[in-house]
């Protein structure tokens, strides 16, 4: 913005959006005079609810000036949902105005010197902002003239009628501030100023490129190839090349492309060649590409401008394409273009974006009517549970509510009359439940929205070609249904009462914000009484994530970020990498992908509290906290395990060498994990590094995840339970001691359980409290657990059998010990799995025992970056008593986040090289949560008070621990 000047000093301002922290000072500016025009407004409330508000700010971010717009007249003077229709009945003009391209001021305040050039450019902001906006409207109850500063900006509508309505409308009009780009064809005349804003604009080069002989590309122009300027008061401010020379077939290859028929357009044939031809269809191509496209920043957010000149030059063409590198930075003509989903070979570096000649058409939206059913249904065939949405709109047609008795509401999008898109939305029931179980406070504030204004989103679908009408959509279901929140509910896979028909839901996502679910605060209700919180908040419902579209997030579009970032192991550490990338509300990642050897931890339905007690996990992601998150939806999951890394081709080989998975960004965290043990054969020998490559025998268990632990649970209810034999527990660490406690709560006897556990590294200890450690011998002892010491794995026999264990050897200070086993759990011998050190040794990264890293989680590769306890850091810090092993792994993973978010978030500044490579060549991050809490503590409980607390303990475990 430009600098505006006072008589005596010169203030450098910005515009920016408005925050809640400006009210004080925006109320400051009200005068008499803004009250008699605009009436008393709340501000506070007034930027809760408006779609657009902007501030001016000077270098002090103190408030120069203030505007709010919405997308209806001040509701004391006319019905938010029929704006339209009122200023059609009593206004000249009023046809040109649409719910689409029309927003209302409803304030205006300004420091008194700034105020006209304040206004004027707070209105070019807001038309830049908003593509589709052509008129800004206010509406007054004051029918007399307008505040000079005012006056210059709007002009005054005619009233049809002598007596209605008893109020003053005045508008502006794009055209007066902000005329649309003027898009003519290229001339050699235009070549030198064409490559000035090629030299300036650069970072749209890393989009598109630019020609080789920009001479040879304006020459060559005919029915298949333009060349256009864009022109601003006769200055070229753009250059656009677009040609019908597509490369189909790789696109059709990488990229899904049903919903655009791949391409390609039918037409029917001539009646004299339809009797020589076995179908009377043949298929003619159906698209275009912009090849290259600059244009000036300052007009960088009308580049839709160019759409309409584009295809009127392509006329039978339906489809414009555009194709991006996954790391070239967002865009704003991307806004208005559908993202295509690539399929799961595609290794191409770049993105496909298309827009369809339909998307030039406006879209209205308007209540849904019986007359529009089986437009709906036409409309939803074929997608999953269409059903569920024909249900709940047949009972709004006949009662306005479902057979319980919520309120229902429908809507549908058309253009031309033909319904390409429907909304149902429903009361939201649960609106305490909602807020007191997710920080939607963080998004909106509670105080200044009723009860009957909050809404859930039941049923959405639109067709394709209008994607990028979806905020107009939900901006108007919102404005139509009086409502001021909306409330997506995002149920896990496995969800089995999941009746929301949500097509796409990419969609959906795109408009809204994610909410973080609350940490909770277990209450003995019991104990508590009526004094507690009341029930219908405690009482837990099946889990699910949540996504809210709010009135002021109608017109805030998303950074999409494409970089296409690889996370390779499921642990905690990954998880809370990616849960930080998902909850960014102003960042769109479309490019995750986890690799994981059992897919996805909360894609089964199962209860992991018993399953995940053999081992002392963190107990960071229990299967409800992963339905909690919006992570499935967002991620794609790849259920295989890594086997190599080709690090010049930047991809990863997953099992099997058939898929590869290529990355901009890899990063490793597949943690450490319990390897089959090797015995050493001799006395007093510490075991071998090598890895055990034989097929384990059946009774031989190493557990290292959750699926580990399920097999385990039903191996030995069917095999060891209700048999005879005894369970060797081999290892020296937590685990060892959770493990024996499930194994007592499955009901083999403690006199059945053998603990055998191998000499402590040099500085290490299991439990780093004597008493904690004496506590839990004399637990031990108490259930009859016998404990072998100092102990080393010597032979491991099989009696003559392939595939089972008959007895242990091992060595003592006492000589040796020979034990009979039925099961032999292993939980010694933990390090980095075998296909992981093969990939990352056979990528050449450094490794050191563990994959070495720096501070900033970097390797020796900086595309690749490694977290948590598969890493270590390098010599040069010091710091070999520091590892990611030693701390908390969702406070790693998110620090880990923090830092990419560097590199992926374009919204952040760029922080300084110099400082930050002087940080990282001297220091280490430190952490500071615990890395498991209350384990060993509840631990001991059960092993003297078992039966009393085993339920309280994994309540304890599950909802509690991990906060």
């Amino acid at each position: 913005m430009k600098n505006m000047m006072s008589s005596e000093t010169v203030n450098h301002v910005s515009v920016r959006r408005s925050e809640s922290a400006d009210a004080e000072n925006i109320n400051n500016l009200i005068t008499n005079t803004t009250v008699q025009v605009f009436g008393r407004v709340n501000v506070l409330q007034l930027l809760e609810k408006a779609n657009l508000a902007v501030t001016v700010a000077d270098d002090s971010d103190s408030v120069v000036a203030h505007a709010s717009f919405l997308d209806y007249p001040p509701a004391d003077l006319v019905d938010p949902a029929h704006c339209e229709l009122f200023l059609q009945k009593h206004f000249t003009a009023g046809n040109c105005c649409t719910t689409l391209n029309t927003l209302f001021l409803h304030l205006f305040v300004a420091q008194p010197e700034f105020a006209a050039e304040s206004l004027k450019e707070i209105m070019r902001v807001v038309f830049n902002a908003v593509s589709e906006l052509d008129n800004v409207c206010l509406i007054s109850s004051n029918i007399g003239d307008l505040e000079p500063t005012l006056k210059d900006t709007f002009e005054p509508l005619k009233c049809l009628s002598d007596t209605e309505p008893q109020s003053s409308v005045f508008v502006c009009h794009r055209n007066q501030l902000c005329p649309r780009i003027h898009v003519r064809p290229a001339r050699l005349e235009d070549h030198d100023d064409v490559m000035s804003l090629f030299d300036q604009q650069r970072r749209l080069l890393s989009v598109f490129g630019r020609p080789d002989s920009l001479t040879e590309v304006i020459e060559v122009q005919d029915e298949d190839n333009l060349s256009a300027v864009c022109e601003v008061n006769a200055v070229i401010v753009g250059f656009i090349r677009l040609t019908a020379d597509v490369h189909l077939k790789e696109l059709r290859d990488s990229f899904d492309l049903h919903d655009f028929n791949g391409f390609f357009k039918q037409q029917r044939k001539k009646p004299e060649e339809e009797a020589a031809a076995s179908r009377p269809w043949e298929k003619h191509r159906n698209v275009f590409w912009i090849q290259f496209f600059v244009i000036d920043s300052k007009y960088e957010t009308r580049s839709a401008d160019v759409l309409p000149y584009v295809f009127k030059h392509f006329p039978d063409l339906d489809l414009c394409v555009i194709t991006a590198p996954t790391l070239c930075p967002d865009f704003q003509l991307r806004q208005s273009f559908l993202r295509m989903r690539r399929r799961t070979d595609n290794s191409l570096p770049y993105e496909l974006y298309i827009f369809h000649r339909d998307g030039l058409r406006p879209v209205e939206v308007r209540p849904a009517v019986a007359a529009d059913r089986a437009a709906v249904s036409d409309l939803i065939q074929g997608l999953t549970l269409s059903e569920s949405l024909l249900q709940d709109l047949d009972w709004f047609y006949q009662s306005r509510c479902d057979p319980d008795g919520v309120q229902l509401q429908a809507f549908v999008a058309q253009v031309d009359g033909d319904v390409v898109g429907a909304v149902v939305i429903a009361d939201e029931q649960d609106v305490e439940y909602v807020r007191a179980r997710y920080n939607i406070e963080n998004f909106v504030y509670f105080s200044h929205h009723r009860y009957e204004e909050h809404a859930r989103l039941r049923h959405f679908v639109l067709r394709p070609s209008f994607q990028h009408f979806s905020r107009h959509l939900f901006k108007e279901t919102l404005r139509l249904s009086h409502r001021s929140c909306l409330y997506l509910r995002i149920h896990p896979l496995h969800h089995s009462h999941e009746n929301s028909c949500v097509h796409h839901l990419d969609f959906v996502l795109n408009c809204g914000v994610p909410v973080r679910p609350r940490r909770q605060i277990i209450y003995p209700l019991e104990e508590v009484g009526s004094v507690g919180p009341c029930r219908r908040i405690t009482e837990e419902q099946e889990a699910y994530a949540l996504c809210l579209l709010s009135r002021k997030l109608t017109l805030e579009p998303k950074v999409n970020v494409n970089a296409r970032v690889v996370v390779v192991g499921a642990s905690d550490t990954g998880l809370s990498f990616l849960e930080v990338l998902c909850l960014c509300p102003h960042l769109s990642f479309n490019n995750l992908t986890l690799i994981s050897t059992h897919g996805f931890p909360g894609d089964r339905n199962h209860d992991d509290r018993d399953d995940v007690a053999f081992l002392s996990t963190s107990h960071a992601y229990s299967g409800r906290d992963l339905a909690l998150l919006p992570l499935r939806c967002r991620v794609a999951v790849v259920t295989d395990k890594m086997v190599a890394i080709d690090r010049k081709s930047k991809y990863v080989v997953v099992r099997g060498g058939e898929k590869k998975v290529p990355y901009d960004f890899l990063v490793i965290c597949t943690g450490l994990q319990y390897q089959v043990p090797r015995p050493t054969g001799r006395p007093q020998t510490p075991p071998p590094r090598r890895r055990q490559t034989a097929p384990a025998p059946s009774n031989l268990l190493t557990l290292n995840d959750l699926h580990d632990c399920t097999a385990a649970r039903h191996w030995l209810r069917a095999n060891f339970v209700e048999q005879e034999g005894d369970a060797v527990v081999y290892g020296n660490n937590v685990d060892v001691y959770t493990t024996v406690e499930t194994l007592l709560s499955l009901g083999v006897r403690g006199s059945r359980v053998h603990v055998v556990l191998p000499p402590p590294e040099p500085g290490a200890a299991c439990f780093s409290d004597p008493s904690v450690e004496e506590g839990v011998a004399a637990a031990l002892e108490k259930n009859q657990v016998q404990v072998h010491r100092r102990c080393l794995l010597t032979q491991m026999d099989r009696g003559g059998h392939e595939d089972h264990l008959t007895s242990v050897s091992f060595t003592t200070d006492a000589g040796t010990l020979r034990l009979l086993c039925g099961v032999f759990i292993n939980l010694s011998s933990r390090g980095v799995d075998g296909d992981a050190f093969r990939s990352i040794s056979g990528s050449f990264l450094v490794f050191d025992g563990r994959l070495v890293i720096n501070a900033a989680f970097q390797t020796s590769d900086p595309a690749i970056f490694a977290a948590g306890p598969v890493t270590k850091f390098s010599r040069r810090y010091h710091a070999d008593e520091w590892s990611h092993a030693s701390f908390n792994s969702k406070e790693v993973g998110e620090r880990l986040a923090a830092e990419m978010l560097t590199l992926l978030d374009p919204t952040q500044e760029p922080r300084d090289e110099a400082a930050s490579d002087l940080d990282q060549d001297r220091l280490v991050p430190l952490y500071k949560r615990a890395k498991i809490q209350a384990t060993v503590a509840t631990m001991l409980l059960l092993f003297t008070e078992r039966p009393r607390l085993q339920h309280r303990l994994h309540k304890h475990r599950h909802t509690h621990t991990h906060t």
